[in-house]
């Protein structure tokens, strides 16, 4: 339990402070009217088109860092990444199929990111689609894996009984 949450409070302070820094780098889109029609998706979508600097979400901040200083949003997002495992881990200890099951839906909604990303010409965009898609590779694989061991040990011991 100690291990658990030391690794938790560790990770957990580096995702806030990436997400600190990454919301500072990305609030430089308020310099930027050029750049709003490409990187307020959030904003576009609550207000309609973007014409001032107030009119520009706090989330859109995140997306010009991404776009343009990834190395925090890439912290970001390895770091939510490294949560969300312990996380399941930490929930499914006792249940291995579970644990199984939840890192298999990780990785399809990490597949589903990095196809999102798939056409990016931006460097931030190339980034965020190989970590996503490495990720969901990883999950996937250790989610098949997992699964597999519990299947034989089950089928050991059936046998065993025999």
């Amino acid at each position: 339990m100690l291990r658990f949450f030391i690794q938790f409070v560790t990770v957990l302070l580096l995702f806030i402070f990436s997400t600190f820094f990454a919301w500072y780098e990305g609030s430089t889109i308020l310099d930027n009217p050029w750049e709003w029609r490409y990187s307020t998706p959030f904003s576009q979508l609550l207000n309609g088109e973007v014409h001032s600097a107030s009119d520009v979400s706090q989330l859109d901040y995140f997306i010009y860092a991404a776009k343009f200083q990834p190395a925090f949003p890439v912290i970001m997002v390895i770091s939510s990444l490294y949560l969300l495992i312990l996380i399941g881990y930490y929930s499914f200890k006792k249940k291995n199929k579970w644990f199984a099951y939840y890192l298999f839906i990780l990785g399809g909604g990490l597949s589903f990111l990095s196809y999102i990303n798939y056409d990016s010409t931006i460097l931030g965009g190339e980034i965020l689609y190989c970590i996503c898609l490495v990720s969901s590779v990883l999950c996937i694989a250790a989610a098949t894996i997992s699964y597999f061991q519990i299947f034989n040990r089950n089928s050991n011991d059936i046998t065993n009984l025999n």
